[in-house]
C-alpha cells in the first residue's frame, strides 16, 4: 500500500493531542469502522452487497454513513451502470491507510472484549 502524501485538514492542528482526537472523530462513529473493516476485508463492493456483509444496518444508516465517509474523503463512490443504476464503494488511499489502524482494533477487541451475559446487549 503506498503512503499517501496529501493529508486531511483537521481544526485542532498544533496540539499534541491532535492526531488522536481528529482520527477518532473521522472514525469514530457507530457504523463507520464497520463500513471499513467490511470494505478493507473484501474489496470494493455495491450498496446491497455491503449491507448484506455490515448486517444490522438500515438502508437508511448505511446511505447515511457512506455519504459521512465520503465525505471525510475515506471511501469512493462509483457509478459502475446508469441502467439500472449501480454504484460502487470502494476505500481512497486514506481509507486504506487505515487497516493497521482496524486490524489493532480488532485484535484487542478480540483479547480484551467478551460477550455479555445478556447476549441482546452484547458489543462483541
Amino acid at each position: 500500500m503506498e503512503e499517501s502524501t496529501e493529508q486531511l485538514e483537521v481544526w485542532c492542528a498544533g496540539e499534541d493531542w491532535c492526531p488522536v482526537t481528529s482520527t477518532a472523530t473521522l472514525i469514530g462513529k457507530k457504523w463507520h469502522t464497520v463500513v471499513l473493516h467490511r470494505l478493507l476485508d473484501n474489496g470494493p463492493l455495491g450498496f446491497n452487497a455491503l449491507k448484506a456483509e455490515v448486517g444490522g444496518i438500515s438502508s437508511k444508516v448505511l446511505s447515511d454513513v457512506l455519504d459521512d465517509l465520503e465525505k471525510k474523503q475515506l471511501v469512493d463512490r462509483e457509478i459502475v451502470s446508469e441502467k439500472p443504476v449501480r454504484v460502487e464503494y470502494s476505500l481512497t488511499e486514506h481509507g486504506e491507510s487505515l487497516e493497521p489502524v482496524i486490524q489493532e482494533m480488532a485484535r484487542w477487541g478480540r483479547e480484551h472484549l467478551t460477550a455479555a451475559a445478556d447476549e441482546e446487549s452484547s458489543i462483541v
